[in-house]
Order: C-alpha cells, then structure tokens, then sequence
C-alpha cells in the first residue's frame, strides 16, 4: 500500500505547459531513456517527463543527473544527496528538497534530513555532512573545496545536475511533492515510509556510464574540466551540454542568448528578489517576440520560482509548441548551472622546475 501510495502521489503531481510522452507511445532515445529511468528508479519520474518533447533534452538531463549521482565511485550516495539537498534549498524549489530530504531519511538521519530541508545547515550532526551541504549551499565563486580531487567530478556533477534541474522543476513540475495537507507530524511519517521504499534506488550499486551512449560524443568545454577526472561524468557534461546549446540555438534568438550571458558575467550566485524590474530593464530594448523569450529565459537562469502562467503564455504566443518551450527553460537552465559549475575547475599541478 505504501508504495501504491506514493507512486500514486508522484504521478498525479501533473507536468505544468506541456504533454509528457506516454509510456506506451514512446520509441527511439526517449524510449532508451524511458527504459533505464524505469529500471533504476522504479517509475518514469516527473522530470524526465517534462522533458520528453524534446528526446534530446530527456536524454541530455538523465545523462546529467544519473552519471554523477547514481554511481558511487568515490563519493558515498549520503554526501551526494546532502549536496543535493542543498543546492534545492539554494534555488527555492521545494519539490526537490522534498525528494532528496527523504533520500537522507533512509541514508543519513531524520533529524539531519529535516536540518537540510529546512536550511538549518549548521544545526546537522554529521560533520561531514555539514561541510559539504554548506559548500554546496553557496554558488558564487568558490573558496577552498572539503573534497579531494579524485571526488570532485561526481560532486561539482551534482551541484552542476541539481542547478539545472531545480531551474526546469519551478518552471515544469507543482511547488510541492508530498500532499499538501499533511501537518509537520504526518509529512515526516511520510518521508519516514517513502525512504524506506526507496531504499533500492538509493543503495543499489549503478555502474557508471551507462546514460552516455544515449547521445552522441562532444568535446568537453573547458569551463567544464571539473569533470574530467571521471570519463563517465566528463562524457555525460560534454553530450548534455552539446545537447543544450543546440536546443538553446533552434529556440532562441543570437540576441536573446546574448542578453541571459552578459547577466551571467556579473552574477555571483546572489538572489534577484521579488521584483522582476531587473528582468524587465533587460528585456526592455529587444523586439516584442524576444522580450517574451528573454524574458522567460532571464526568469529561468536566475529566478525560476517566478517562472508563471503569464510569463509562459507570452512566450507561447510568440513560440507556439511544447518543444520550443522546453528547449528555451532547458537552454537557459543549464547556462546557469554551467556557469556554477565553471567556479569549480580542478586546481592545475604545479609547475616543476
């Protein structure tokens, strides 16, 4: 029953804007993504399916999010879903703190899960998991990492994977996964039961690189050489991100583009506030048909809880199709989470004399 229950809970928190691929109609890479994503994680989770108007992009957020994540290859699935945790704190996206706070239910505490859900960091007993959750907590420019270099690829991956999905889960998915109604008693007997169904997905050992093959090979960035310690992750940033700028390049405007990464050059990770005044100035001088997608693109990269109704049927009157939206959230979510993950470069060797 417990698991009925909570499959049922997922499943009814319907995709907001577009129409997920069913099960049943799928074929091709989004069938492949469908097929492992159902394997390892026992359904076809929301934000897989709110990707699935564009296969690519499916492909490209799996990849992304399984290779450093899933595998425990240096860095136990506890740290990674503490880090996880935290970014979803950072980025206000509720659903995700949510799922991952009750990952941490069944790998770590509930006192410490419920201490990262509600961002009292300090407030966590593992020391261990203190640290890392509040270097993760901060994306502006880093200071010195508590991880060894052989851990790096899988960490930054998560960090990297959680800022772009907790930007396309405010824009695509409800504000919360668990019932609303339920008080602070009965969402935490919740969590205490979701936890120890997931036991498998969390615990389970998952070979690395089996998402890559999903796209074809790309060039690793250079602002993405955090990953290439590990060929599985470095393989699944350089197809995802060769993915996300073709989507970004067939959705968007050079201008428009243009406008989300000269912001990009002076943010630090700081908060924009309530007001949208700062997006409007941006959008201000563009032509009516870019204003509506830079300004969805602005709110996705750096406000993606502000991401509504409005702002999304403007830009659908002007870009009509659930591809063409997917591919613009998806474009400027991961230019976000690049230029995050760009702050975390290995350290160079020395030069010998």
């Amino acid at each position: 029953m417990v698991v009925g229950r909570i499959a049922s809970s997922v499943i009814q928190r319907q995709v907001k804007y577009v129409t997920p691929t069913p099960l049943a109609a799928v074929d091709g890479v989004l069938g492949q993504v469908y097929a492992q994503v159902l394997d390892e994680m026992g359904l076809v989770v929301p934000p897989v399916q709110l990707h699935s108007p564009v296969p690519d992009l499916a492909a490209a957020y799996w990849m992304l999010m399984r290779e450093p994540m899933l595998p425990t290859v240096h860095v136990d699935r506890a740290a990674k879903e503490a880090v996880a945790t935290a970014v979803a704190v950072a980025n206000i996206c509720p659903y995700c703190v949510e799922m991952h706070s009750v990952g941490m239910y069944d790998l770590a505490t509930e006192r410490d899960a419920e201490a990262l859900a509600g961002d009292r960091i300090d407030d966590l007993a593992d020391p261990r998991l203190r640290t890392l959750a509040a270097w993760a907590r901060q994306p502006g420019d880093a200071g010195p990492v508590p991880f060894d270099e052989q851990s790096r690829a899988e960490l930054v991956g998560v960090v990297v994977g959680m800022h772009y999905l907790t930007r396309m889960v405010n824009v695509f998915l409800s504000s919360f996964l668990l019932p609303p109604r339920l008080g602070p008693a009965g969402r935490r007997r919740f969590k205490q039961g979701a936890s120890r169904v997931l036991r498998p997905t969390l615990r389970d050992p998952r070979a690395p690189g089996r998402a890559v093959e999903l796209l074809p090979p790309a060039e690793l960035p250079a602002d993405a050489a955090w990953a290439q310690a590990s060929p599985s992750v470095a393989a699944a940033a350089a197809r995802s991100f060769a993915a996300f700028e073709a989507a970004g390049r067939q959705a968007l405007t050079p201008a428009v583009r243009e406008v989300v990464l000269n912001r990009l050059e002076s943010w630090h990770g700081e908060e924009t506030g309530l007001s949208r005044a700062w997006c409007e100035r941006l959008v201000q001088p563009l032509p009516e048909p870019e204003q509506a997608a830079a300004r969805l693109a602005l709110l996705a990269a750096f406000a993606s809880y502000q991401v509504d109704a409005d702002v999304v049927g403007e830009f659908r009157r002007h870009h009509p199709g659930d591809a063409a939206l997917v591919k613009a959230a998806s474009w400027a979510s991961y230019t976000a989470a690049r230029r995050v993950g760009s702050r975390h470069l290995p350290i160079p060797d020395p030069v010998r004399s």
